[in-house]
């Protein structure tokens, strides 16, 4: 009896000591915002006031060098207890051991169901665990000048089909010099414009980076791109070579008629087109939609001192009406559906273009052939095919040679 006396009042003072330290704890939380006006203090108070004993130490560090800071910290035990992260960086930080699961809480969580639909199988893990809890986002769509649809009695494109006739319609000479000066779509040629080409590619049935892309779907969807560009000169001719800035600057003035972006751009369009600017999702071709996910997500370090009270916190953030103050310094959509709804940082029909996009955002695959994809492979032979130096078969076995080493 005395040594079960004993042992009871040890697992006393254990669960004493243990509530002690939940009721003492610090959550160590890494973020990234460059918006000055900055919600992140009043969030950290009032997250504070509803759980008492728990701190959040909130820190904000500068993007150009947060990953490098993340993983230095990990590797000299140092980590944050949570953090905002991205899906590129997520390999990484799974075979550093760096993650803790997360899906059993999530399961639990009665927050799950408000999250927008499609986020948390964009996000889950190549071992088919769940380390990150969507936090905010972004979806490519297709922008369009509804006043030039409306003044040639055209309908917002939804297949290819329909696609390269409306922009072959929409490429037109208005200033009588016999040479078009409105082009139907501003196609970014140079680098980071490979989430155009694969709008118009990888929803091809059986087509994806890593397979398919020398089947003849795969050509064909190439090829398309080729031939409005070389057969039906519906991209303005510096499509090759034009990037970010110059198709939104194209779109403004009135040169293009649609292209491709997300919400991030929506405020700025407006303000210099007003409602002649709307937005929808980008065309079906060949049997299914692709578009590209922007994403952001919190996650719990396998480190982290106290889990419990870092779930509490990400969770928090990805709650209703928390998620929305989140991301008003972010230029960002909430991923809560509640939130979403009564979203009004941007003009509601780019909301609702987003929404439903969602069902057709994939994400590029998380390997390391994706980073020569982007920055070189896929620039380079995107301009060679463009300009007739290659075809669109051999643009896509140099893309397909990539990815099978």
């Amino acid at each position: 009896m005395k040594i079960l006396r004993k042992l009871a009042v040890a697992a006393s003072a254990l669960t004493l000591m243990a509530s002690l330290a939940h009721a003492d704890s610090t959550v160590r939380f890494w973020y990234h915002f460059d918006n000055a006006d900055n919600p992140m203090d009043a969030l950290v108070a009032e997250f504070e006031a509803q759980n008492p004993g728990i701190k959040v130490q909130a820190e904000n560090i500068p993007w150009n060098s947060y990953y490098d800071n993340l993983y230095t910290a990990i590797v000299g035990g140092n980590a944050p207890d949570a953090a905002m992260v991205k899906m590129f960086a997520q390999p990484r930080l799974v075979e550093m051991g760096a993650l803790e699961p997360i899906g059993a809480q999530i399961d639990a969580w009665d927050g799950k169901d408000r999250l927008e639909d499609n986020l948390l199988d964009l996000t889950r893990a190549a071992d088919g665990n769940t380390y990150y809890l969507p936090v905010q986002y972004v979806v490519l769509y297709l922008y369009y000048r509804q006043d030039m649809l409306d003044e040639l009695g055209l309908q917002v494109p939804a297949t290819c089909d329909e696609f390269r006739s409306v922009a072959k319609a929409l490429t037109r000479d208005t200033d009588g010099d016999g040479r078009p000066d409105v082009y139907g779509f501003g196609f970014r040629g140079g680098k980071g414009g490979h989430d155009h080409w694969a709008s118009f590619v990888l929803g091809r049935e059986g087509v994806d980076l890593q397979q398919g892309l020398t089947s003849e779907a795969g050509i064909a969807g190439s090829q398309y791109v080729v031939d409005l560009f070389r057969e039906d000169g519906v991209f303005p001719p510096s499509a090759p070579n034009d990037g970010f800035q110059e198709i939104l600057g194209a779109f403004k003035a009135g040169k293009t008629a649609m292209t491709i972006h997300h919400i991030g751009s929506a405020n700025g369009l407006v303000e210099v087109l007003g409602d002649k600017v709307s937005a929808a999702p980008v065309p079906e071709c060949g049997g299914g939609r692709w578009t590209a996910f922007g994403d952001e997500s919190t996650a719990i370090l396998s480190s982290a001192s106290d889990k419990e009270a870092a779930w509490k916190w990400i969770s928090f953030l990805s709650s209703p009406v928390n998620n929305a103050r989140f991301n008003e310094a972010t230029g960002q959509l909430p991923v809560v559906r509640s939130d979403a709804e009564r979203w009004s940082l941007h003009p509601r029909r780019f909301v609702k273009a987003t929404v439903d996009s969602l069902p057709h955002a994939h994400l590029l695959p998380n390997v390391s052939q994706t980073s020569d994809f982007v920055n070189t492979v896929w620039p380079v032979n995107m301009q060679r095919a463009l300009t007739g130096e290659i075809s669109a078969k051999e643009m896509n076995e140099k893309i397909a040679e990539l990815y099978a080493n």
